[in-house]
């Protein structure tokens, strides 16, 4: 039996029904990306939800979302903002809870503007952790309730510690850690982060997700793996000496390479 990781993949309950047969040969985890949007989370859901416990009868990976995040930060200033925000992420455990879903993706408060001006202001940092516990609260004791994980992914993130330490100072199993590794070899190309698997070390235990695409540093180009410069060897030999097991979660445009994907990562020895 082999030692290597599966990998699972993001997609649309459409691209469950085309990549099923795919999905369901191994264990693979998988993220739905049909909760995102807001006219499906302010309308009738149950339809969609109903079709996914069809279409997954059977399935042997893990179940997740990526939650709402279009037009809004989960560190607002704005109370009133940070009402809707919260209503939003309430809205995607909802989904998570009909579907039995354990992770739910969030996105990064932090910015590249961030790290270069948290520390010009006194008492910006903490303000920032306090805004996003504010907002995420009644969230934290949702996800709590139901036994879901709300995963912050890396957006314009430079520093690969500061959203380790913001999941940690909840202090609750409801957060933890996802890394984008598009997202991270953006930053390390364009404003001089570290590598993508300098941020599988920082987030150590604490990850528990990963988007796994391609890119050149330049652009959120979410290719098919093998096509642009990430260096895989590297990122796997990282997540190697993890425990956390995390999801390795394929997330491309080009969803119809989806199985190229997972072919790229097995010619290479990391995964399957």
């Amino acid at each position: 039996m082999s030692s290597l990781p599966v990998v699972g993949a993001a997609m649309t309950l459409d691209e469950v029904e085309l990549h099923r047969d795919w999905l369901f040969e191994k264990p693979r985890d998988l993220e739905l990306q049909s909760f995102i949007d807001t006219e499906i989370l302010n309308g009738d859901w149950a339809p969609l939800t109903a079709r996914a416990r069809r279409l997954l009868d059977g399935h042997g990976g893990r179940l997740g979302i990526h939650g709402p995040f279009w037009g809004f930060t989960i560190a607002s200033e704005d109370p009133d903002i940070r009402a809707v925000v919260t209503r939003r992420l309430l809205q995607g455990l909802d989904v998570c809870a009909a579907i039995s879903a354990t992770h739910m993706v969030i996105h990064s408060p932090y910015t590249s503007w961030s790290y270069n001006n948290l520390d010009d202001n006194a008492g910006a940092r903490e303000a920032l952790t306090e805004r996003t516990h504010m907002t995420l609260r009644d969230a934290v004791r949702r996800a709590e309730d139901i036994g879901c994980t709300m995963v912050i992914e890396n957006i314009e993130d430079k520093d690969p510690h500061i959203r380790v330490a913001l999941a940690e100072s909840f202090n609750s199993p409801a957060v933890a850690v996802s890394i984008d590794t598009g997202h991270a070899h953006y930053a390390h190309g364009y404003t001089g982060a570290p590598p993508v698997d300098y941020y599988v070390k920082a987030a150590g235990n604490r990850l528990q997700h990963v988007h796994l695409q391609d890119a050149d540093g330049y652009a959120d180009r979410h290719w098919s793996l093998g096509e642009g410069t990430i260096r895989w060897h590297a990122v796997f030999a990282a997540l190697a000496k993890l425990e956390s097991n995390p999801r390795l979660i394929i997330e491309i445009k080009d969803k119809s390479k989806i199985p190229a994907s997972a072919a790229y990562l097995a010619s290479i020895g990391v995964a399957e």
